[in-house]
């Protein structure tokens, strides 16, 4: 499946349009519904609960964004939903919910975060719960992992959801928990035609990466990520196709 032009048309914004001081808080509902309002893409992440369902959530542990201990993995939606995000007043939302919130008024960048803990093939319950979702969702969608086994294994839940990889330069200081073997491989991008991706979202500061330049030679998009102001957006432009963005205003191209 390729990436629709809508996920070309205007910015993605990071994490969807967050700002604490305005009472959004990242991957929220109320960002969600600024981002839609003002027009732009968005991005969000997804974590698994302890019961299986697919969370709109960025990182592993809870502490950072609501001041909970413990992982997200280790409790179950409802209790997540109890939890209000830092600076909002919301939950935790799930996909399902993100899904029926958004219903088409915007595209929608879905990252897939790696279960497996050093990029490998330990995955799928997460992958399965994601596609489960999104089944039937007539809005544009796609999904992206930094994880390859990840979009191969959604190429089968989810073939009719386009799909892309998430890419990096994988600096160790970046990276310490993946092996310098993986990371080596990774840099290469050798998984983009084994996976059936479409797009890939790179670093915005490894933009110059010769296999980046063969990648946007086939015709498919490049995306990257993230851009906090227009001097670097104006510097990505010169090769992505599109930017994820945070921390200011991305204009929105007529």
């Amino acid at each position: 499946m390729t990436l629709p032009p809508s996920f070309l048309a205007a910015p993605l914004a990071h994490r969807a349009l967050h700002d604490l001081a305005a009472g959004r808080p990242e991957n929220s509902r109320a960002a969600i519904r600024a981002a839609i309002e003002a027009g732009y893409g968005i991005e969000i992440d997804l974590q698994p609960s302890a019961d299986g369902q697919a969370m709109v959530f960025h990182d592993y542990a809870l502490k950072r964004l609501t001041g909970q201990d413990g992982t997200i993995s280790t409790k179950p939606a409802d209790t997540l939903g109890g939890f209000p995000l830092l600076g909002g007043t919301e939950g935790i939302p799930t996909f399902a919910e993100i899904l029926a919130l958004v219903a088409g008024r915007a595209p929608l960048l879905v990252e897939i975060k790696d279960q497996d803990g050093a990029l490998g093939p330990n995955i799928g319950t997460l992958e399965a719960a994601a596609a489960r979702d999104a089944a039937g969702y007539a809005g544009p969608l796609a999904f992206m992992s930094f994880n390859p086994h990840s979009v191969a294994a959604l190429a089968d839940l989810a073939p009719q959801i386009p799909r892309g990889l998430v890419t990096d330069s994988y600096d160790p200081a970046d990276w310490p928990l993946i092996p310098a073997a993986r990371r080596d491989t990774l840099r290469t991008i050798p998984d983009f035609d084994r996976t059936g991706a479409s797009f890939i979202s790179h670093r915005v500061a490894d933009l110059a990466r010769p296999r980046v330049a063969e990648i946007k030679a086939t015709g498919a998009p490049i995306l990257c990520w993230t851009v906090r102001s227009p001097q670097d957006e104006a510097a990505a432009r010169r090769v992505a196709d599109n930017i994820t963005f945070e921390g200011y205003a991305a204009p929105i191209p007529a």
